[in-house]
């Protein structure tokens, strides 16, 4: 399997490299060269006894490069002891017609585990086999979830490096700790003054000067991304899927081939993008329910055909999807215009100097045939929150309560009852005050730690051990910078002269 650019203009290249690479030199994002046919369900022929087999079988086709022992050897280290739930990602069944895919057991309570505790192995194993020798700066922009699962998955791994950086009072007060007190020789994290697209486009700007790449290259280092840009991210969550709807068909569900609906919280569409990858492998789904928080760029762009980022940025209880600029979404463009990566480049052009562009009437049909864009406010995200905890005794966190929202507006306007698998991203204990104030209580005057006591009480559920385990650790990584600033906090952290 081959990988080339969304923009069209650099070589094609392994899954080995794409991972170690991360983004096109010609500002793109590697895509496969074709789709592999996975079937309906790949694991009815009993091949998918653990979660680490289903992720070997599904991952296989699209790192061909890998053999079979490395890839085992990958997903083994990754999900077997990492995890809370023997099951990685398990499926909570709330009604007939609704399962949650639970993608929050690994170490950091956060969806972003999936792929970033595979996805240090499949770099290392890359790596092995480059006969130059250089020292791998995993660059990472964060919302808060990918920062700190980034900062755990690659802490202490030989040959490389890795610096976070996050909205300054941007993410919530636990997401900020995870990061913030993230041990490691070789791991590093600053808050950037502004929002995530400031952290996000100062970021690319360092991966495109040549100056900075250059300087870096002088001195045996070269970048690469943690986000999901990398191509060593979207592959490992395009498993979930798969596993998801094999155990509906376990659980009598969905009888096997029948066709499901997935609706998934989303902010750089790169969740969302696994699912759609998935459909393109033969997952059976009759619709991607893409739910955005107020921030609702995407379903602006689903219902109108029309991406403008020029809007209020706002800050929300579901950090993690507090983005305007989407940057996954130009893999699913690349494919809604049978991959004519001139458009792609013009409308990324246009994203980054006008602040908008509009696909043309065919991709937009081609689009809205298959996903349905909603979005939830802040209300409505503690109503859904309430609801789910009244109705089945479940509790969602803020992102998910999204989800769950868009979800039940979607069957309320289309009639649509289709069993439906919710991504559920993050724990409800990431974001116990936002949780808590949507139940009723009152949160005054507690701080974090406290509030995950008092959220235990109400749930029923033991505090995640590394969670609280914060409230002892010293915070290492303090620095706050400008956005400017960014290239010259990187140069330090290396230990390389700062002009």
């Amino acid at each position: 399997m081959e990988y080339i650019s969304t923009r069209g203009s650099a070589p094609a290249i392994s899954s080995k490299k794409a991972i170690i690479k991360g983004i096109a030199p010609d500002g793109g994002l590697y895509v496969p060269g074709a789709f592999p046919s996975l079937g309906m369900d790949p694991f009815s022929d009993g091949s998918g006894s653990s979660y680490a087999a289903r992720a070997v079988r599904i991952m296989q086709p699209f790192l061909t490069d890998y053999s079979t022992g490395e890839l085992t050897e990958a997903c083994r280290k990754a999900y077997a002891h990492n995890f809370d739930s023997p099951a990685t990602a398990p499926v909570r069944f709330l009604d007939d017609g609704i399962a949650v895919l639970e993608l929050w057991h690994g170490p950091t309570q956060a969806f972003k585990d999936m792929a970033l505790q595979v996805m240090p192995h499949l770099l290392s194993t890359a790596l092995k086999g480059e006969e130059e020798r250089y020292r791998v700066v995993i660059l990472v922009a964060t919302s808060g979830d990918t920062g700190k699962a980034a900062l755990e998955g690659f802490a202490d791994v030989e040959g490389v490096s890795i610096f976070v950086f996050y909205p300054h009072e941007g993410v919530s007060e636990i997401q900020r700790l995870q990061m913030v007190t993230q041990r490691g020789t070789n791991v590093g994290a600053c808050a950037v003054i502004g929002n995530f697209d400031d952290a996000q486009s100062g970021v690319k700007q360092i991966f495109s000067a040549p100056a900075i790449n250059g300087k870096l290259g002088k001195s045996g280092f070269r970048l690469s991304s943690a986000n999901s840009i990398n191509w060593g991210r979207l592959a490992p969550q395009v498993v979930y899927y798969f596993s998801g709807y094999h155990e509906m068909v376990l659980a009598g569900r969905v009888k096997p081939g029948q066709p499901m609906n997935v609706c998934v919280p989303t902010g750089n569409f790169g969740n969302i993008l696994g699912a759609y990858y998935a459909v393109r492998c033969g997952l059976p789904v009759s619709k991607l329910i893409c739910a955005s928080n107020i921030n609702r760029v995407l379903t602006d762009f689903i219902r109108t055909g029309t991406y403008d980022r020029r809007r209020e940025f706002l800050k929300t209880e579901s950090p993690s999807m507090d983005i305007l600029i989407s940057s996954n979404l130009e893999r699913l463009l690349f494919e809604l215009v049978d991959r004519h990566s001139a458009w792609v480049s013009d409308w990324m052009n246009q994203l980054a100097v006008q602040g908008r562009y509009q696909i043309p009437k065919e991709a937009l049909e081609r689009l809205q045939s298959l996903f349905h864009g909603g979005f939830a406010d802040r209300k409505q995200t503690s109503r859904a929150i309430g609801d789910a905890f009244e109705r089945y005794g479940y509790l969602l966190d803020p992102h998910t309560a999204v989800g769950y929202s868009v979800l039940q507006e979607y069957r309320g306007e289309t009639g649509d009852e289709t069993p439906t698998l919710l991504a559920s991203t993050a724990s409800p204990f990431k974001f116990g005050r936002a949780v808590l104030e949507a139940l009723g209580a009152d949160v005054s005057n507690r701080d974090e730690f406290a509030l995950l006591q008092q959220l235990s009480g109400v749930w029923g559920q033991p505090v995640p051990v590394k969670l609280a385990e914060l409230k002892g650790l010293p915070e290492r990584h303090t620095g706050v910078c400008e956005k400017q600033a960014m290239a010259k906090v990187l140069y330090r952290f290396l230990g390389l002269d700062e002009e």
